[in-house]
């Protein structure tokens, strides 16, 4: 029995070498990165503003009871913060009334327990929205100054070897997470998570671009990798509030540790990351692409969009619990309906947004973003956030499976077709997004209030909307299209237009090749 187990395991082995230049498999491979990257990326967002709430309310306690006479050592309290779980209990051997008496009430470990069901100090949880707000910064901003080194680089190496250094990377910063019980300790974990999904992100989206060459293939293929960037947002809220209140800190990030390991064996399997790949033309420099207003505007979508849900993941529920008195898991949950939207935007327009129009579709999308965001501040119940979130990722949906594809296409019409580093500048916007939304939307959140930062982003997107229209007609280098144009041209060609597609040269049909 050992040796026919062992003998189907080679055969698997062998079967995943053989089948390692499927399109399907790499687009599988891809998906399974984003998702683990994004559930890592949410689930968090109903774990640390409690969790740090609770932290200084541990803190404060045991400053308030060493400040206290010290009348009887041997039954004094002290804090101790449990990895395993979200309480902040109490040690001592005196549990007498005459000991409990001198504990302040704040120092009760069941209030602490419950400190986010109704906090009670509303001053020191508005504070928590500057601190959590440069927590989830940290990540993006990291990515955001990795991404311009990790374009080039795949440019030189190939795919396969930066995709999964951001798995080992990803590892590392779960296990950190699961583990770390001090703000430091966190915002390491968070900043080293960008480097990770900086590799994970721009190899995983250029190895796409790169064997899907036709650009409706490409499209629905990044909507369907996409679409693991959205489940995992939509699994990682809810999962991380349940887990936390239910069982502990420590619980979701050991099991999204478990799940990064199978994603892990399956790249060392099928991409065979040892092997360096360099692309076969050089790419155009990644300056001069920056340079072209046509990606500019396409990356601003990206950015402004999702910026509209990075200023409400670390403000939105630090509004809640001051304004609705939620439970823990609802935390997370108030986030299900925008998730579950972009998961069902993304697969929706991943094709339909090459029939109607990609600037169309974002134009529409970044619409919606701003209607929607502008309502949220009028829910007095998570019930009442249920249709302004669903808005919200709904739209979000449309405009990145609009753009990403839109950044593929301008390079292939306008530039070198090689990907690595146009989609270093679509993560970078994506970045700015969550790195400039957390950060500056705790500190408005402080100064102004929830309300008035939900005005100023949906006034934002509103107005960026219209320039989407730049991209209806995107003028290409007239060697492109004169080969595009070629009749004499043997090989099937399909011209770009990013409202529909016809063929050039003789015995053209609609069918193209399948190289699976």
């Amino acid at each position: 029995m050992g040796g026919l187990d062992a003998l189907r395991q080679f055969n698997l082995i062998k079967w995943l070498r053989e089948e390692g230049q499927s399109r399907k498999l790499i687009l599988f491979i891809v998906f399974v990165a984003l998702l683990l990257d994004n559930m890592l990326l949410t689930v968090v967002v109903p774990i640390i503003p409690s969790y740090l709430y609770n932290l200084d309310e541990a803190t404060d306690a045991g400053l308030r009871n060493s400040s206290l006479p010290q009348q009887n050592p041997a039954g004094s309290f002290h804090t101790v913060v449990s990895l395993y779980d979200n309480s902040v209990r109490l040690s001592g051997s005196n549990s007498t009334a005459r000991s409990a008496n001198m504990v302040p009430p704040t120092a009760s470990g069941k209030l602490l327990q419950n400190s986010s069901d109704c906090p009670r100090s509303t001053s020191k949880l508005l504070n928590e929205n500057v601190k959590v707000g440069m927590l989830f910064a940290s990540k993006a901003t990291v990515q955001l100054l990795t991404n311009p080194f990790i374009g080039p680089l795949t440019n030189r190496i190939g795919y396969q070897l930066p995709i999964f250094a951001g798995f080992c990377i990803m590892f590392i910063s779960t296990i950190m997470f699961a583990f770390s019980s001090s703000y430091t300790l966190l915002f390491l974990a968070r900043s080293l998570q960008g480097v990770g999904s900086s590799c994970s992100s721009v190899a995983g989206m250029g190895m796409l671009a790169s064997v899907y060459t036709d650009d409706e293939e490409r499209g629905h293929a990044i909507g369907i990798a996409l679409g693991g960037l959205a489940l995992g947002v939509l699994v990682g809220p809810p999962f991380g509030s349940v887990m936390y209140d239910f069982v502990g800190k420590t619980a979701p990030f050991i099991i999204l540790a478990f799940l990064a390991l199978f994603d892990g064996a399956l790249q060392l399997f099928v991409l065979q990351p040892t092997k360096v790949e360099p692309e076969s033309q050089k790419g155009t420099p990644l300056l001069t692409l920056m340079k072209d207003p046509y990606i500019l505007i396409a990356a601003g979508a990206i950015c402004f969009g999702n910026m509209a849900i990075a200023m409400m993941e670390p403000t939105l529920p630090i509004w809640m619990m001051e304004t609705m008195c939620v439970r823990k898991w609802q935390l997370g949950v108030a986030f299900l309906p925008a998730s579950i939207s972009y998961l069902i935007g993304t697969n929706i327009f991943g094709t339909l947004a090459h029939k109607m129009g990609r600037w169309l579709c974002a134009l529409i999308g970044m619409v919606v973003v701003g209607f929607s965001v502008l309502c949220v501040p009028f829910a007095r119940d998570i019930y009442g956030l249920i249709l302004p979130n669903f808005g919200v990722g709904f739209a979000i949906g449309m405009v990145d499976s609009s753009m990403m594809p839109i950044m593929g296409y301008l390079v292939d019409l306008r530039h070198v077709s090689v990907y690595g580093s146009v989609y270093a500048i679509a993560d970078v916007a994506f970045c700015m997004g969550f790195a400039l939304g957390p950060s500056i939307g705790g500190s408005i959140a402080e100064s102004i209030g929830f309300p008035w930062l939900m005005t100023i982003i949906g006034i934002v997107d509103i107005f960026f909307a219209p320039l989407c229209i730049f991209l209806r007609n995107p003028p290409g280098q007239e060697e492109k299209i004169a080969i595009l144009m070629d009749t004499n041209c043997s090989m099937k060609t399909r011209s770009y237009s990013t409202q529909g597609t016809y063929y050039q040269g003789e015995n053209m049909d609609p069918d193209y090749d399948d190289y699976d």
